[in-house]
């Protein structure tokens, strides 16, 4: 659990991290449950053929963040820039 804290860069105390490592159990358990049920005579159709084939909304002119806001959160930041580790040689 504190690896997955440390990557959402969220701090949790020792009682947050039993409950939350005791939720997470039950959700892996729930998912292998999952994994047992028989959906061989489901038909392989991902999507229902009678829905509109164009459900996103109008694009539209909205507020955005400016460059103090988006960095608030960033864990390294120069120059109005978010600094990133180096991931490609």
């Amino acid at each position: 659990m504190a690896y997955v804290a440390g990557l959402s860069r969220i701090d949790l105390s020792k009682e947050e991290e039993a409950l939350f490592q005791s939720q997470l159990g039950k959700v892996l358990e729930y998912a292998q449950e999952l994994q047992k049920v028989d959906v061989s005579s489901v038909p392989d159709t991902p999507i229902d053929p009678n829905l509109p084939t164009n459900v996103l909304r109008e694009d539209s002119l909205r507020d955005s963040l400016t460059a103090r806001e988006a960095l608030l959160n960033a864990p390294k930041q120069a120059n109005n820039l978010f600094i990133m580790p180096k991931i490609v040689e």
